[in-house]
């Protein structure tokens, strides 16, 4: 384990219990943004059955969505209304813990949704034992969301998520436009100590466009800035910090 990704566990994990709390109204931008993108996006997508059709009946087709680098389940939670099935990974086991409790708590079954620990990033371990079942593999869409800038490195990850996808499936990440150094308060928790688990300060077109093309998840590839820019606010730190956020997305070819 780099000395960046225990960086990032040891801090995540301290922070897992009250992200959701802090962010609440980032969280649920964000979510809202994806939402709106969902045929921009490129997926084809269950339709939405979470209210007027019985559930107890299987789907006619499955979706899968792997949620890397989950956090607490963001971008689970804005794309499981048309998927059959959320998987998360991350390296943090308080924001796997956060994740899975918060999918009891709504009476999802594990089957449908759940995190598990894992890291896909080790350079050293292409293919962790943990990470090797069925389960793990031929996603119809793999997604980051804001996880991307916390990478030890960005092209390595574009290639073990493609990894991950069935042929013809989507590669997304969502994350920041170049930016300069923060002062005082880095972006969505990032307090002090977590400026230490930074290690990129946004991305630009070019660099998430040569990323997924490396990574063989180029095609189709769209890049689009979020019209608005996402606020982080932490109102117990009197905290308040607006960043430029772009989607981007690519088809495993």
């Amino acid at each position: 384990m780099s000395e960046n990704t225990e960086t990032n566990r040891s801090h995540w994990n301290e922070a897992a219990s009250t992200y959701n709390t802090k962010f609440s109204k980032t969280i649920q931008q964000i979510i809202d943004e994806i939402q709106v993108r969902k045929d921009w996006i490129g997926v084809d997508w269950v339709e939405d059955t979470s209210e007027d059709e019985d559930e107890s009946i299987p789907p006619e087709k499955t979706v899968k969505l792997l949620d890397y680098a989950c956090g607490t389940g963001l971008v689970s939670r804005a794309l499981a209304p048309y998927v059959t099935q959320c998987i998360g990974i991350d390296l943090s086991e308080g924001m796997v813990n956060e994740y899975n409790a918060s999918v009891q708590n709504q009476g999802i079954p594990a089957s449908e949704m759940h995190a598990v620990l894992g890291n896909l990033l080790d350079a050293s371990d292409p293919n962790p034992a943990a990470l090797s079942g069925a389960e793990f593999h031929d996603f119809d869409i793999a997604v980051v969301g804001l996880g991307f800038h916390h990478f030890d490195d960005p092209a390595l990850a574009a290639k073990r998520l493609a990894e991950r996808l069935k042929k013809g499936g989507v590669l997304m990440i969502v994350d920041f436009m170049p930016h300069g150094h923060f002062h005082g308060h880095d972006a969505h928790g990032h307090d002090h100590p977590a400026k230490k688990t930074v290690t990129h300060l946004g991305f630009s077109k070019e660099e998430v466009k040569k990323a997924f093309e490396g990574a063989g998840a180029g095609g189709d590839f769209a890049f689009e800035v979020l019209g608005k820019g996402v606020v982080f606010e932490d109102k117990e730190k009197e905290v308040k910090l607006e960043r430029s956020v772009f989607m981007a997305r690519g088809t495993k070819v």
